[in-house]
């Protein structure tokens, strides 16, 4: 397995995340990405290579022009206005506050581009950010060429990000990119699996209205975990999407036994769509002791569920994106992969 890591991704490193009222060091911070390659190195796992970089149009096929390039301006501006610290979010608008328009000032224009004001943004962030979306699309090119697996170590992560949306660490959608990348390649119908504890909620809303990307995402229920305002059962696509998407909202204190059967359920339904190439947003925060979630998988439970997504036998592409309890997070990473490659 080509595994596609470069460690520019330092170049995101956040000092400040709002969490529980206070400011404190961000769970998402680059030691992921290196605890993932030295369990790689150590294991023996794959071939790591350095990506290949585009331009902005593969982008372009699932963001907004302007929001990437207020992400790309975001922090020159804020820094111009005469802020000190990083740029956080300090109002959004929401119900009864919809003027659809993008303030001038950077302090408003933050906030309609942000889902959540958890996430800061700082020197680095757009070159990391952009980094990690050739990260997927080198991955991408690989299974379009007509590799059986690879993986894409991107950070930062991206599922949450949506066409002109970011939050929950995420600013580029990878996996979404990677997709429609696989589409213009040739591909007819491409899905997309998520394994992360929290809610795919930008992936779901990127194709939610579409046939050609079937969505399937296994998470905490968002009644009790962020991203909150997304990911019910009950949604199930619109337009020519609907039956394209599939949400398995679980409870606090889920074990493997119960989380795996929804996953088969999901394994089903990718089989059936009669996928071309499948992208597993890997995160592995659903371990029993990661920091910010309440999943209770524990180490070899990723392992077997490598092995079952192997069983599909369909072109994958594992794209990183949560896991927190960095002691652990390389082991739970090789060990999908290992479980993968082994079956």
């Amino acid at each position: 397995m080509k595994i596609i890591y470069s460690e520019e991704h330092k170049l995101r490193d956040s000092k400040t995340e709002l969490s529980g009222g206070q400011l404190v060091p961000p769970f998402e911070c680059p030691v992921r990405a290196e605890y993932v390659v030295d369990e790689l190195k150590r294991r023996q796992v794959g071939d790591i290579i350095l990506p290949q970089r585009f331009d902005k149009s593969r982008m372009l096929r699932v963001h907004d022009a302007d929001y990437l390039q207020f992400l790309e301006t975001c922090w020159l501006d804020w820094q111009a206005a005469g802020y000190k610290g990083e740029a956080i979010a300090s109002c959004a608008p929401s119900r009864r506050m919809t003027r659809d328009v993008p303030p001038r000032e950077i302090d408003g224009r933050i906030g309609y581009y942000c889902l959540a004001a958890e996430t800061s943004i700082n020197g680095g962030t757009w070159e990391a950010a952009y980094l990690a979306a050739d990260v997927a699309l080198n991955g991408a090119d690989l299974i379009s060429a007509g590799n059986k697996s690879a993986f894409s170590l991107c950070r930062p992560p991206g599922h949450h990000a949506a066409t002109d949306m970011f939050g929950g660490y995420c600013f580029i959608n990878n996996a979404a990119v990677a997709a429609q990348a696989m589409l213009d390649d040739g591909a007819t119908r491409v899905a997309i699996l998520d394994v992360d504890f929290h809610h795919g909620n930008g992936t779901q809303s990127i194709f939610y209205d579409r046939s050609d990307v079937l969505f399937c995402s296994l998470h905490g229920d968002p009644m009790d975990s962020f991203p909150y305002y997304l990911g019910g059962d009950d949604e199930l696509g619109e337009g020519q999407g609907h039956g394209y998407n599939r949400n398995y909202s679980l409870p606090p204190g889920t074990t493997y036994d119960v989380w795996s059967c929804a996953l088969d359920d999901a394994l089903k339904k990718i089989t059936d769509f009669g996928t071309d190439a499948l992208i597993v947003s890997l995160g592995v925060d659903t371990f029993e002791h990661d920091p910010i979630s309440f999943f209770k998988l524990k180490c070899d439970d990723f392992t077997d569920y490598g092995a079952k997504i192997a069983a599909l036998n369909i072109p994958t592409l594992f794209v990183m994106e949560g896991g927190y309890a960095v002691e652990e997070i390389g082991v739970n990473v090789v060990n999908v992969l290992e479980g993968f490659d082994d079956a």
